[in-house]
């Protein structure tokens, strides 16, 4: 684990086992709890034969999601599709592609099934970054591996890769050592990932993510800076929840509500943060709005974290850091 300062742009170089000793007693730890799903989908045109693959994007509405699709233009508008299961046999549950949008996505709805979610455990599989190029493929252990020891509402189709570092121990130690855990929901969707084109960032357009947030932590938040304590964010994801929520206040303290929607928020310098302190993450691909978050977090309000960012980035290179959702971790204080 790397730990950078930002006040000092010092860098420090230490095993995850060590992450208990940052935090101090009354600070809170904030989790991004999504579970990823086996968004990966198999079928079959019935008109011609061919093969097609789905991956579940956002869910619009009971059996309706948005979709990438492979081969993305033979499969139209109007399109019927037969789902298989994973030993590739068919199985009864359909698919009409409704429309597509701008960036060739599909949107599908599900016949055959109350609900296509309750179905994925068996037709689906886990969706690993396109960067992992195995001969083997998917393995047996990557369902589990690809997924954080606190996954609990599912809806992700990538995993708050940050939270894949913690074990029930590490959490426990935390605990003991008087930290507070709490957690909020970004289900990760594409807009997490997609890189920047735009020949400005002002013109990135980001897709919207469901997100919420209990009362709970939203006064557990309120309390934790009342007694002038420290919130460390685990993930960008958390992040985004956080600052979505902060972005709208009117006061210092949050409504001690249920808050829930999409977000589109993009946050990249010289952007301010009003509640996230700490931030723990991975190491990011280059031209990422992941990377442009974290250059901001590293100096909020200027437009010179993107140096000190990469400043760290060539000691991670230099120590064989590894980078991207398997990789290593960052700790930004």
């Amino acid at each position: 684990m790397l730990v950078l300062y930002r006040e000092t742009c010092d860098v420090l170089h230490k095993s995850f086992t060590d992450f208990a000793d940052f935090p101090a007693p009354g600070d809170l730890l904030i989790l991004n709890n999504s579970k990823v799903i086996p968004a990966r989908l198999f079928a079959t045109k019935p008109d011609t034969g061919g093969n097609a693959e789905l991956l579940l994007l956002e869910e619009l509405t009971t059996n309706e999601w948005w979709c990438m699709l492979k081969p993305g233009k033979r499969l139209r508008e109007g399109a019927q599709i037969q789902l298989l299961d994973r030993q590739k046999q068919p199985v009864p549950i359909n698919g009409e592609i409704l429309g597509k949008n701008l960036e060739g996505h599909g949107r599908i709805r599900f016949s055959g099934t109350p609900n296509i979610l309750e179905n994925l455990g068996d037709l689906g599989e886990t969706p690993l970054p396109p960067y992992i190029n195995r001969e083997s493929g998917l393995t047996d252990s990557d369902p589990e591996r690809y997924q954080t020891v606190f996954a609990h509402p599912p809806g992700s189709v990538a995993a708050p890769t940050a939270g894949l570092h913690f074990t029930p121990r590490i959490l426990g130690s935390l605990r003991t050592r008087g930290v507070n855990i709490a957690e909020v929901t970004l289900h990760v969707g594409l807009g997490t990932f997609a890189p920047v084109k735009a020949d400005t960032v002002e013109d990135h357009e980001m897709h919207h993510e469901r997100y919420e947030m209990s009362a709970d932590t939203a006064r557990a938040i309120n309390e934790t800076k009342a007694a002038g304590h420290k919130v460390f964010a685990i993930g960008t994801t958390t992040v985004r929840v956080l600052e979505t929520i902060g972005q709208n206040l009117d006061g210092e303290r949050i409504p001690e509500e249920r808050h829930s929607g999409k977000t589109n928020i993009f946050i990249y310098p010289p952007a301010e943060f009003r509640i996230v302190d700490h931030l723990l993450t991975n190491f990011h691909l280059p031209e990422s709005t992941l990377l442009m978050l974290i250059s901001a977090f590293a100096a909020p309000g200027q437009l010179g974290g993107r140096e000190i960012i990469m400043n760290a980035y060539r000691q991670a290179i230099e120590e064989r850091y590894r980078f991207f959702s398997y990789g290593d971790a960052m700790l930004i204080l």
